[in-house]
């Protein structure tokens, strides 16, 4: 059974990667130039577009479709 491949845009690209590599959402947000709760929605988005609870788990769904 082939898992249908997430689509995510560029930013949610990128903070999904700075998630994988251990970054808390204030060291992203002043690593892009955005504010806190801008991270957050961005996580919350990343987790409902996996269908996640955790960032675990999208990590896990990520690495498996080869997006980090």
């Amino acid at each position: 059974m082939e898992q249908e491949r997430i689509r995510l845009s560029t930013k949610e690209k990128l903070v999904l990667v700075l998630i994988s590599e251990g970054k808390t959402s204030p060291q992203i947000a002043e690593e892009l130039c955005l504010s806190v709760p801008t991270i957050k929605w961005y996580r919350k988005r990343i987790r409902a577009k996996f269908d996640a609870s955790t960032m675990v788990e999208v990590i896990k769904k990520a690495l498996v479709q080869g997006l980090i």
